[in-house]
């Protein structure tokens, strides 16, 4: 089993972080990125009050609305993200952008370091849900998620049979097996949540790790206005073998669950490690 925050005294700390070569190109990324976040939630407020009447008056079915809707937030973020990458903010690497295109019928895994990693996604990813943290529905964010996405607040069973109607249709759901954002030092421990989906679904699992530089700034308990010291964020994806879920199919219910957890943990911890073994990966520099 992979490292664990109790054994990192202080699993969020910067202090080893560089110092900014400029302050003004520092100055310029943390005002870009908190501007980015007035847009975000700005144009998630647009989605939901004009764009989705639209998306129901013309889907028809409520079963389409959330497949259509799902692929015009899909399509918002990649410009989103387009835009961030031409003002050097935040850019992305992918090893094989078709290979997420046909992603279909899948629990999806990930870490998650930073408020990003779900946009990123799903832009890759666009037939695809996310269940999302139940807090986000007392932000501008709330419109789009009580309508397009699942939040962990809803009742498990529930949560079961939405995702089994989903990824009986082709969807995938996205899930960030930790349930809050991974520590810059470790990771946390995984929860039983998505491989619980995953049996139940009678599906496979696809990790996926997002690598790249340091996300200071965008990760858990840091201040808003902060950033990667020395360059623009750098998302480097890469797709994981799949988890195959047959073999835990004659277990029982609870013991299986335990089982696929300490798989998914192991597969995407020990990729972790081994990209992290690589400095020159995790670089903008190297993009």
């Amino acid at each position: 089993m992979s490292e664990k925050n109790s054994q990192v005294n202080n699993p969020y700390d910067h202090s080893d972080l560089p110092k900014a070569k400029n302050i003004f190109v520092y100055s310029y990324r943390c005002f870009m990125k908190i501007f980015a976040i007035v847009v975000f939630g700005v144009g998630a407020m647009f989605l939901a009050i004009f764009v989705f009447p639209f998306i129901r008056l013309f889907a028809g079915k409520k079963k389409d609305f959330g497949i259509v809707a799902r692929a015009y937030v899909s399509h918002t973020f990649r410009i989103f993200l387009t835009w961030l990458h031409y003002f050097d903010t935040s850019l992305r690497k992918v090893d094989d952008v078709e290979f997420y295109k046909n992603i279909h019928s899948k629990v999806i895994i990930s870490n998650h370091p930073s408020l990003l990693d779900f946009v990123y996604i799903m832009s890759l990813v666009p037939n695809s849900t996310c269940i999302v943290r139940g807090g986000l529905t007392k932000t501008p964010l709330a419109g789009v998620i009580k309508q397009a996405y699942i939040t962990n607040t809803t009742e498990f069973d529930d949560v079961l049979v939405e995702c089994k109607k989903l990824i009986d249709k082709g969807c995938n759901v996205i899930i960030f097996p930790e349930g809050t954002r991974t520590p810059r030092k470790g990771h946390n421990n995984y929860k039983k949540g998505a491989a619980r989906i995953a049996l139940y679904c009678n599906c496979d699992v696809q990790p996926i790790l997002i690598g790249g530089s340091d996300k200071y700034g965008l990760g858990k308990n840091d201040p808003l206005w902060s950033f990667n010291p020395v360059e623009p964020y750098l998302y480097d994806f890469k797709h994981l073998p799949v988890i195959e879920t047959s073999e835990y199919k004659d277990l029982p219910e609870a013991i299986a669950a335990k089982r696929l957890t300490d798989k998914m943990e192991e597969v995407i911890t020990t990729a972790a490690k081994e990209y992290n073994q690589n400095p020159a990966s995790k670089t903008v520099n190297n993009y």
